[in-house]
């Protein structure tokens, strides 16, 4: 009697395995607050960069594009860097062959963005389509900057609906507006998309051979901005990573001597 006493007990201090597999499952999801914390980062982001496309929308009225023009580019090309060096170009008197060229080069990165995303994320097929127009810098790098899938989900998603949206609606307000805001150079809204790319960018750099690279393209994007053709110069500081790997290769191989 006493032994069948202990071993009662014994079975009630046990755990049910119902709680048990419940609690493992709570510790596997992320908290509701971590969800919160990506959405206002992604928001922050959005906001920010979405603005200027005031800036934008002023630079093409002035380059001479009308408004349909403008906004088309926005809702359709929808990245910033390949938009700026397009009516840039066009309003430096380029050939409009030329300058869609070079917007069109440009924006080539966005393709290797989406080679990356699309092992992180890996979106329904359904989806897809839709999830390719919001490829773009700001996307990037807060999903790639999140620690797990469903974070970068929700990074990607809000950071690039968010973007979308206030970017179309800031190109359209830039259009109608272009003679009362005058130079937006005295506004400073061209330099919000790369002061948020470089702040997000910045963390990631880690490592020795990341600085150096990430170094070297910035002093060979801004070397040679005033030789070469807009939107040039961006290509060229691609060859910033080989070149640091393969003097990095050669140090190792006379270290290996």
């Amino acid at each position: 009697m006493p032994e069948r006493t202990q071993t009662t007990r014994t079975d009630r201090e046990t755990p049910p395995a119902v709680p048990a597999e419940t609690g493992t499952a709570v510790v596997e999801g992320p908290p509701a607050s971590d969800d919160r914390a990506v959405v206002r980062d992604a928001l922050g982001v959005g906001v920010a960069v979405g603005l200027s496309g005031f800036a934008f929308g002023v630079t093409a009225a002035g380059a001479g594009l009308d408004l349909a023009q403008t906004c088309a580019l926005s809702l359709l090309v929808f990245t910033g860097a390949s938009q700026f060096a397009l009516v840039g170009a066009l309003a430096a008197g380029g050939n409009p062959l030329t300058a869609a060229a070079g917007a069109f080069f440009l924006g080539i990165r966005n393709a290797f963005y989406g080679l990356r995303l699309s092992t992180l994320l890996r979106l329904p097929r359904a989806v897809r389509p839709f999830a390719a127009q919001l490829v773009i810098d700001e996307s990037s790098l807060v999903a790639l900057a999140q620690r797990d899938r469903r974070s970068a989900r929700i990074g990607f998603t809000v950071t690039g609906v968010t973007l979308y949206l206030l970017w179309n609606l800031t190109t359209l307000f830039g259009a109608l507006g272009a003679a009362a805001l005058g130079d937006t150079d005295a506004w400073g809204l061209d330099a919000a998309g790369p002061a948020v790319f470089l702040a997000l960018l910045a963390p990631m750099l880690r490592t020795t051979v990341e600085r150096a690279t990430a170094g070297l393209a910035v002093l060979l994007g801004l070397g040679l901005l005033p030789v070469l053709p807009a939107g040039v110069p961006v290509l060229v500081a691609a060859l910033a990573a080989p070149s640091v790997l393969l003097v990095r290769g050669r140090r190792g191989e006379e270290g290996a001597r």
